[in-house]
């Protein structure tokens, strides 16, 4: 691996990735996205990094995560983009003072897509690819300070993750290139346009995983894991559920759990 200086940063979960699909509606697209508070630099200006951001859906929830730690989405310095898909992508354009990190290879790609029959919101991207706030990245490029971005083919072409290495815990951040905890064990993906390409991805995730012990891994659609005896361990409890109108008023709902 490249060597790179560690960098402190303060890690919180805005938004519990889910590991599952909608039976019935399409696309459930409940991704992951990740707070990281660094030091100020030499502006003085302390660093506020998103690694994804999710779609519509999630815009509450991410607002509201921001200002559980006194942020607003005027303070987020770096929105980081593991790929384009609208369930990690979108909300870009929730944050007009950030700098936009996403793939050289994917940023091109995305923009050639066809509008209406792909997860790439076609619009938002056309936008971002003229917009002066985005900075694409190649393979082995610095984004911030302590984090390296790798290209992490198969879900999409241009798919990246990225690697942040501090003082006492490394951190991988796989997004869909590896979406949880099954994909990181089997090698396989649910949505990959070749399936020997995901594999060697995935393969690669787990020799940057394995080379420093307590590494925390941080998929895009599931809990966080770190290797315990060489296997993945979750670190927190799931929490996912959906409330239904099922009864004779507004004031009567029904919860259901969606977890095992």
């Amino acid at each position: 691996m490249d060597a790179i200086e560690p960098c402190e940063y303060s890690l919180d979960i805005l938004v519990q990735g889910y590991p599952g699909k909608s039976v019935c509606h399409g696309g459930l697209g409940w991704s992951s996205i990740v707070l990281l508070q660094g030091p100020a630099g030499a502006d003085g200006k302390r660093r506020v990094a998103l690694i994804d951001v999710g779609t519509f859906s999630h815009r509450a929830n991410l607002i509201a995560g921001l200002a559980r730690h006194g942020l607003a989405p005027a303070d987020v310095t770096d929105v980081i983009l593991t790929h384009s898909h609208h369930d990690h992508a979108i909300n870009w354009v929730l944050f007009d003072r950030a700098t936009i990190w996403l793939g050289a290879q994917e940023m091109a790609w995305s923009v050639k897509e066809p509008w209406g029959r792909t997860p790439v919101p076609e619009l938002y991207v056309r936008e971002l690819a003229g917009s002066a706030q985005l900075r694409t990245l190649v393979h082995g490029e610095t984004v911030i300070p302590g984090m390296i971005a790798y290209d992490a083919p198969g879900h999409t072409p241009g798919h990246q993750i990225f690697y942040l290495h501090g003082p006492q815990r490394d951190v991988l951040f796989t997004g869909d290139a590896a979406k949880n905890r099954i994909e990181l064990l089997t090698l396989e993906a649910d949505m990959t346009y070749d399936p020997a390409v995901t594999r060697a991805s995935i393969a690669f995730m787990w020799e940057l995983w394995r080379r420093r012990p307590g590494t925390l891994l941080v998929p895009g659609h599931d809990m966080p894991m770190v290797l315990e005896d060489g296997k993945p361990v979750f670190l927190g409890k799931r929490e996912a559920a959906i409330t239904a109108w099922f009864g004779d008023s507004l004031e009567q709902t029904t919860r259901f759990e969606l977890t095992a």
